[in-house]
């Protein structure tokens, strides 16, 4: 890409930043699962949030708003009484109990960002954190379902070819950045070490905006596309992301 039209699509970027970082930008007529995460400033509650952030942001907000998030305060055979009628997608009702069970037992554990600083803290690789999550979670709970598995992920070997965990990068940029749209409750994570939370909207006008050159729709395209965020904002990448990402969403790019 060359210089005139990096500073034109910079200029365009931030122009739309201006425009979206603001809480206008998220209501019933605008939903994200960001809406219900802000009610709460919670860091258990907004994983649950963002873990459940996949497929009709409408349908997204209307799940979550139907759980009743006191139960993670509560006992374990209170949570699959009041659980059992809830399923969304592909988590039945046993799969949203067992993610309630694990999320409490995580709460009483430790806080998330603790776990997820252990695993960044050594070289500064948001993805170590992640992992140290991952695997956390997984310490906390034997239950096994393929809906639980989607929710939770895995570890992978090589980051050749898997998924972009981007529920979890949009968990992280919940977390770590500050605003109007975020919620800034961590301190201990540098916000120029998150990666994008790559969904297809993003991927897509990223590759028609050339922000984007690899064709797979996976973590390294999503490590590719913040290095490239990153020549326009080297301390704070993602700020960008959500205006790409309504770019993607209306069309408009």
């Amino acid at each position: 890409m060359d210089n005139l039209k990096k500073n034109m699509l910079k200029s365009l970027l931030d122009a739309e930043v201006k425009k979206r970082e603001t809480l206008f930008e998220i209501s019933y007529d605008r939903p994200d699962p960001l809406l219900v995460a802000s009610r709460f400033n919670d860091e258990y509650i907004s994983l649950i949030c963002a873990l459940f952030g996949y497929g009709k942001a409408s349908l997204i907000v209307k799940f979550l708003d139907s759980l009743n998030f006191s139960l993670l305060d509560t006992n374990e055979t209170e949570i699959e009484k009041e659980l059992q009628n809830h399923y969304y997608r592909f988590q039945n009702s046993q799969d949203v109990i067992e993610i309630f069970k694990t999320i409490k037992r995580l709460k009483e554990y430790d806080s998330i960002e603790n776990i997820v600083n252990s695993g960044y803290k050594k070289e500064h690789n948001i993805l170590d954190g992640l992992w140290a999550l991952i695997k956390q979670v997984q310490n906390l709970n034997s239950y096994d379902s393929k809906g639980y598995r989607f929710l939770i992920g895995r570890v992978p070997d090589k980051i050749a070819g898997v998924s972009p965990f981007k529920r979890y990068m949009m968990y992280f940029r919940w977390m770590v950045r500050s605003g109007d749209l975020d919620l800034g409750l961590w301190s201990s994570i540098d916000k120029a070490d998150l990666i994008i939370p790559l969904d297809t909207h993003t991927f897509n006008v990223s590759k028609r905006l050339e922000l984007l050159n690899r064709k797979s729709y996976d973590l390294k395209s999503a490590i590719e596309l913040t290095q490239t965020l990153k020549s326009f904002d080297s301390k704070d990448p993602l700020k960008y992301d959500f205006a790409i990402y309504r770019l993607g969403q209306e069309k408009l790019a």
